[in-house]
């Protein structure tokens, strides 16, 4: 044996110390890990993008799924928010930090400092999220050294998501409502202040609605037309048949005074300034103002409403499909598989090692 092992030192230091050292760590040092999985699924029930058996089953039953948030809920679990609540609540570092742990798996390690940054990198390799995106179920993954530990990582990181999920439902219906708020109160605003406009212009210059008020006017000098027709009708037959009768200066004075009437009458329609036509185009475009706010504000109200009613609605859901289990064996390390390829490693080694030393031999003869 001693012979053998002079002659074959090489084989020894390459394959044998390796994997006794291997079976030493692995079979009497290394620390049992213990995993926790849950499954969940963010869905919402606006989206339609569905493919794979999955994705038609869910669409049969009015569920749409939702990559996009998906990936958000991945992110923050990853994210060094998550750990610094889990550190609060689950205490990561004390757990992680125990000395029933062995030197190797133990945070921070050795040669490791204890700073934040460090221990993020540790939950990284502890904790992670596989997305599917055929059936977009998500697979959480926590990874501890005694199955309740597994067990609350995975439950308290399942409950923090939910909450994200809600969180982003609120400030989603919040900024909704706030927005169709902001367009009713613009509206409102824009009816206030025409309606206030076109009333200072009745005030001003006393027009309530000119087509009427020019109608009646123009009635008005219709008739006092028709009492001037008259009245030269019979200051005519007087001049033909008395021309010194008294009543014929009264007559002309009358006929005059109906023209004058006529035509003061008829300037109040017509004429450039002050009339009901010149005054006219502002007034309708006043009241058009007033009319056009109108609808305006029926169409922020009625966009307020439905605002309202999609918020009562809850537009993302995080839906646990499999809870997190706790688990009753370690299903890490494997040991025999890490003995066996650790010794499988070092034969390997030792084959190119021994190739080439013989190669080197060669050459030098």
């Amino acid at each position: 044996m001693k012979r053998w092992l002079k002659v074959n030192r090489l084989f020894v230091a390459l394959v044998i110390a390796p994997t006794i050292a291997a079976a030493i760590y692995w079979g009497l040092i290394s620390s049992d890990v213990y995993i926790s999985e849950s499954h969940f699924l963010v869905k919402s029930p606006q989206r339609q993008v569905q493919s794979g058996l999955v994705g038609q089953l869910l669409q049969s039953t009015g569920i749409s799924k939702s990559q996009d948030d998906t990936y958000s809920v991945r992110d923050f679990i990853l994210s060094r928010d998550a750990l610094s609540e889990l550190d609060k609540k689950l205490k990561i570092r004390s757990l992680f930090s125990s000395e029933k742990i062995d030197a190797f798996n133990r945070f921070p390690g050795l040669g490791k400092d204890q700073t934040f940054e460090e221990l993020y990198r540790y939950y990284l390799r502890h904790v992670s999220v596989e997305y599917d995106a055929v059936s977009s179920i998500s697979v959480l993954t926590a990874r501890a050294f005694t199955p309740q530990d597994a067990f609350a990582i995975n439950g308290m990181l399942l409950e923090m998501s939910e909450r994200l999920v809600n969180t982003l439902n609120a400030r989603s219906r919040q900024d909704l409502i706030q927005f169709a708020e902001s367009e009713v109160k613009i509206a409102s605003d824009k009816v206030n202040n025409s309606s206030l406009a076109l009333l200072t212009y009745r005030s001003a210059h006393s027009i309530f609605q000119p087509d009427r008020q020019a109608a009646i006017q123009l009635e008005g000098v219709a008739k006092i037309q028709q009492e001037l027709v008259s009245t030269e009708t019979e200051l005519a037959q007087l001049k033909k048949l008395s021309p010194s009768n008294p009543q014929i200066s009264a007559l002309a004075s009358r006929a005059e005074t109906l023209r004058t009437a006529i035509a003061s009458e008829a300037s109040k329609v017509t004429s450039a300034n002050g009339s009901f036509s010149a005054n006219a185009p502002i007034f309708e475009r006043l009241a058009l103002d007033v009319e056009f706010a109108d609808k305006q504000l029926g169409v922020a109200l009625a966009e307020l409403e439905t605002a309202r009613g999609e918020a009562l609605q809850k537009q993302l859901y995080l839906e646990p499909l499999v809870q997190p289990n706790l688990p009753d064996k370690a299903l890490e390390p494997r040991r025999l598989r890490s003995v066996f390829t650790v010794f499988m490693l070092g034969i390997v080694v030792w084959g190119v090692v021994r190739l080439l030393v013989a190669s080197i031999r060669e050459h030098a003869d």
